[in-house]
């Protein structure tokens, strides 16, 4: 049996969780889905996959196996697809899903650049916090947020974002100024609902506290939370993208700016590595170098 096909094999079965999805996306039988699997792990004297009647696992050879097997194929498939690909220009309507936080003036700048370079290419983009199922909501990829991204996603990391503690000035100068995370108790906050939910720490110099911010204000819309702040209703837990400009002009001020608090990534999401639409991985790619150049780095893609 041909190594490379039980390699995208194996790959499908994983992805897919299942030998008879697998069968049924590569057009082959289930039979001959396992059988790729079984010589796979002949070849290597190791086996990859624990299997009952119910459920697929990888065993930690399998998930050294997969992490490393799934680089080389798609290196392979960015290849072939390049060769394949290179005479067609990014065209079409390209639809995003991205956090609400993402409506700033820099992400404009990146959109109108990615237009002036591909015109052919209409980006839809709808600002929403709640998740969605890319392949059963009909969008041709994700930009979403977390310190660590679901592993049945193919997601490419783009940048940072750090969260941090803000507050108007005059809410500061009623107020005071908290001096230490313990002060927070006495202050109203202003969270957005999307990371309420989990427990919150901040940290300093390797020592971590709890982050105890008693809600005035829960909102799953950004822009919202950080109207709240400018008026004066409270401590403000927000994306840096989305208060940085505010922080420069002095219409917010960081509170607590020694700690640090919530940092997460960015990430792009799409659902299948093979035939990425040239709209799909040219706009990735445009994102991946503007966030870089703005002084962010940009890891290499993960699956």
């Amino acid at each position: 049996m041909d190594q490379l096909t039980s390699m995208q094999v194996f790959r499908q079965v994983v992805d897919s969780g299942s030998f008879a999805l697998a069968a049924q996306r590569l057009d082959i039988s289930a039979p001959m889905a396992s059988k790729h699997v079984a010589q796979l792990e002949k070849r290597l004297g190791a086996r990859l996959l624990n299997r009952s009647s119910r459920h697929l696992s990888l065993t930690e050879a399998g998930q050294r196996w997969y992490a490393q097997s799934s680089q080389a194929l798609e290196m392979l498939d960015a290849a072939a697809q390049e060769i394949g690909q290179h005479h067609q220009a990014p065209r079409g309507q390209l639809k995003i899903s991205a956090p609400v936080w993402c409506a700033t003036p820099r992400m404009a700048q990146i959109l109108a650049s990615y237009r002036a370079r591909y015109p052919e290419v209409l980006v839809d983009i709808h600002l929403d916090n709640h998740k969605i199922d890319l392949a059963t909501a009909g969008y041709d990829m994700a930009l979403r947020a977390a310190t660590e991204p679901a592993p049945h996603l193919i997601a490419r990391p783009l940048c940072e974002v750090p969260f941090y503690l803000v507050a108007a000035p005059a809410y500061l100068q009623r107020t005071g100024h908290p001096q230490q995370p313990a002060d927070l108790m006495r202050h109203a906050a202003v969270v957005p609902s999307y990371v309420a939910t989990g427990p919150l720490q901040l940290s300093q110099g390797g020592r971590s506290v709890p982050l105890h911010l008693p809600p005035a204000l829960l909102s799953d819309d950004s822009n919202l939370s950080l109207h709240a702040v400018r008026a004066g209703m409270g401590i403000g837990f927000l994306p840096g993208w989305l208060v940085d400009a505010d922080v420069a002009q002095g219409q917010l001020v960081r509170v607590l700016p020694q700690w640090s608090a919530l940092t997460v990534t960015l990430y792009a999401i799409y659902t299948s590595r093979r035939y990425l639409a040239p709209k799909v991985r040219s706009f990735i790619d445009w994102l991946s170098q503007e966030l870089a150049g703005g002084g962010e780095s940009s890891p290499p893609e993960k699956g």
